[in-house]
C-alpha cells in the first residue's frame, strides 16, 4: 500500500514538473504581485559582433546573444555596440511565441587594407562576386593587360589571388581601357570584351576569352557576337527557371511572366527583383506562419519599383520605387542584407528595407564596388594621388 501511494505521490510530482517546465519554455511565469500564471512572450536577441547591449524600450535588458522575457506589448528592440552602427526596430511581442532578432553590425571605422598595386584603369565583377576583372594600363607593356582576381575562396587568400588573363599588347588594335566594358557568361567561364569609340556606343570590337586561363591571341567575334550573346540568354534563362522550380508554383508561374529578375539571394532563399508590369502577388503559404519578420509587406506590385521576396515565409517587401537604383544595389554574403551604393557612400540595409547603415563614406570610384565571402568591401580608389594617377582595388574591413 505505502508502495503505491509512493508511486502516485511521485507519479504527480513527476507530472506537476512536466507541467511547470513546458509553462515556462512557452513562456508561462508566476506573477506574485498579481498572484497569477500571465503569459509572456520570449525575445532570442543575437547580433554580430555579440556581447551588444539589448534595449527594449531604452531601457538596458542584457547583453547579446541571450534570451529575454518579456509581457505581450509593442517594444522598440535597440542593439548596439561602442564603435558600432546600431540596429533598432519596433516588435509586437505575444505571449507563448519566441520573436528572433540577429542584428548586422558594422564599425564606424572601417580599416581599407590594398588588394592591388598595378594601377587599375577599371574593375568589373561577376553577379556572384567570385571573379573580379581588372584592366591595368600603366605603360608597362609587360604588365598592363586584364588581369582576374579570384573572390571565391573565404577568406581572400594571402597569397596573391591576382592571375593574368591576356596582355594588353596581345589584342591586334590598339585601343584604351577606359574605352572597354566587359560582359561574364552565366557561367563566369567566360568573357565579352568590348572595345568602343569615345563617342561612339557601337563597339569596334569584341573579344572572347577565358575568365581562368592566359590567352595569347584574344579571339576577334565581332561578326558573331549576337549568336553568342542569344546562347548566353538561352543558359541564363534556363538557370533562373530551374530555381524558380523550388518555388510555390504560383510565385514561380508570376515570376516567369511578370518580373525582372535582378538577383538571386546567395542561399537562393530570396529574390530581389523588379516588376515589368503591375501585378498582384496572392498569398501562397496557407494559413499564414506566426512570429514571421513583421516589417509591413506590399503585394500589390508596381511597374519599376524594386522588392525583395522570401521564399522561407511568403513575405514580400518593397525595397525602392524606382529601378533607378537596380543597378547599383546586390546581395550581402549572409543573404538577409542587400548592399547599395549611394551617391558618395555604400550602405547597408536588411533585406525588408528596414535598418539602412551607412558602412563606408570613404574616396572610391562610383563605378565598381562588390564584396568578399567574409562581407568586406572591394572599392576602387587611389588613396595617393600625388605619386599616381591610376586608383587601385582596396578592401573596406566592414566585418
Amino acid at each position: 500500500m505505502k508502495f503505491f501511494l509512493k508511486r502516485i505521490v511521485f507519479g504527480i510530482i513527476f507530472i506537476t514538473l512536466l507541467v511547470v517546465i513546458v509553462g515556462i519554455a512557452r513562456g508561462y511565469r508566476l506573477s506574485l504581485s498579481q498572484q497569477t500564471v500571465r503569459s509572456t512572450g520570449i525575445l532570442v536577441a543575437s547580433s554580430s559582433p555579440d556581447g551588444a547591449k539589448i534595449l527594449v524600450n531604452n531601457q538596458l535588458k542584457g547583453a547579446t546573444n541571450t534570451n529575454i522575457t518579456v509581457e505581450p506589448g509593442i517594444y522598440t528592440i535597440k542593439i548596439e555596440k561602442d564603435g558600432y552602427s546600431s540596429w533598432q526596430k519596433k516588435l509586437s511581442i505575444k505571449g507563448e511565441l519566441v520573436i528572433k532578432v540577429d542584428a548586422l553590425l558594422f564599425p564606424k571605422n572601417p580599416s581599407l587594407s590594398p588588394v592591388t598595386s598595378l594601377g587599375v584603369v577599371k574593375a568589373f565583377a561577376s553577379k556572384s562576386s567570385d571573379k573580379i576583372i581588372l584592366l591595368t594600363q600603366s605603360g608597362d607593356p609587360e604588365k598592363d593587360g586584364i588581369y582576374v582576381l579570384d573572390n571565391s575562396r573565404n577568406p581572400l587568400s594571402i597569397v596573391n589571388p591576382i592571375k593574368l588573363l591576356v596582355l594588353k599588347n596581345s589584342f591586334l588594335q590598339n585601343f584604351e581601357f577606359a574605352n572597354v566594358q566587359v560582359e561574364f557568361s552565366p557561367d563566369e567561364q567566360e568573357l565579352l570584351v568590348s572595345v568602343y569609340n569615345p563617342n561612339d556606343d557601337t563597339p569596334q570590337a569584341i573579344y572572347l576569352i577565358a575568365s581562368d586561363d592566359e590567352t595569347t591571341q584574344p579571339f576577334d567575334i565581332t561578326r558573331s557576337v549576337q549568336t553568342i550573346k542569344s546562347a548566353w540568354v538561352t543558359e541564363q534563362t534556363k538557370i533562373t527557371l530551374k530555381i524558380l522550380e523550388t518555388y510555390d508554383k504560383p510565385f514561380a508561374q508570376i515570376a516567369s511572366d511578370s518580373f525582372k529578375i535582378i538577383a538571386l539571394s546567395p542561399d537562393e532563399e530570396k529574390i530581389l527583383y523588379s516588376p515589368m508590369k503591375d501585378v498582384e502577388l496572392p498569398i501562397i503559404i496557407k494559413p499564414r506562419l506566426i512570429a514571421t519578420n513583421q516589417t509591413p509587406e506590399v503585394r500589390d506590385l508596381k511597374k519599376g519599383a524594386v522588392y525583395v521576396y522570401d521564399k522561407k515565409e511568403d513575405k514580400n517587401f518593397e525595397i525602392f520605387s524606382t529601378e533607378e537604383i537596380s543597378n547599383f544595389i546586390f546581395w550581402y554574403p549572409t543573404s538577409n542584407h542587400l548592399v547599395i551604393k549611394k551617391e558618395d557612400s555604400i550602405a547597408v540595409v536588411d533585406y525588408d528595407g528596414t535598418n539602412e547603415r551607412t558602412v563606408y563614406s570613404g574616396p572610391f570610384q562610383s563605378d565598381f564596388f562588390t564584396t568578399s565571402k567574409d562581407g568586406k568591401l572591394f572599392v576602387l580608389s587611389n588613396l595617393n594621388a600625388q605619386t599616381t594617377t591610376l586608383p587601385d582595388v582596396y578592401t573596406v574591413g566592414i566585418r
